[in-house]
């Protein structure tokens, strides 16, 4: 086996098969050559062994740092306020769909209304309401004009001042005034 192994090594250094290419895996083939007789021997060795349980290794207890923790809440905060803020947006957002079909139908109703209040308060509507009534426009005699073209003026009167009796027969009358609306 040794005899193949050498063979097959000076044959790959001296003859070239038809490439000059640089052979990648020379070092395998060199290494598998070197230890091919190795590998029973190794097997043995390890059936001769006895194996052991292995201990099982444990890890220290890690701490987690306050600022790792502080930050995780952190980012949780803030994943929940733009979670509650894209809900107050759909909500404004249906909202503002609802009021914008209601002013369509409040502008369809504004027209019609408007068409109505047009159609009532016509000048020849109004006119023929008011013959029907009896009511007929007013003659000259009915007519009377106003001249404000003098100054404006105005007359003061001063009051006297009221007497101690009236003062006192006043404030009397508003105190017993006070009592009755109290008790009422």
């Amino acid at each position: 086996m040794a005899s193949t192994a050498r063979e097959l090594r000076y044959q790959s250094r001296s003859a070239v098969n038809g490439s000059l290419a640089y052979d990648l895996d020379y070092a395998v083939r060199e290494r598998e050559l070197r230890h091919a007789g190795e590998l029973p021997r190794r097997q043995e060795q390890e059936k001769a062994k006895v194996r052991s349980i292995p201990k099982v290794q444990l890890r220290e207890r890690q701490r987690v740092s306050v600022l790792s923790v502080l930050g995780t809440a952190a980012i949780m905060g803030l994943a929940v306020l733009v979670l509650m803020s894209y809900i107050q947006l759909t909500v404004l957002s249906a909202e503002t769909v609802e009021l914008k079909s209601q002013l369509s139908t409040l502008e369809t109703e504004n027209v019609t209304l408007t068409a109505e209040y047009e159609q009532i308060f016509d000048l020849a509507t109004v006119k023929e309401a008011a013959e029907a009534a009896g009511m007929s426009k007013p003659s000259s005699s009915q007519i009377f004009y106003i001249d404000l073209s003098g100054g404006d003026s105005a007359v003061v009167y001063r009051q006297e001042d009221p007497s101690v009796l009236d003062r006192v027969l006043t404030s009397l009358n508003h105190g017993v005034y006070a009592v009755v609306e109290y008790f009422d």
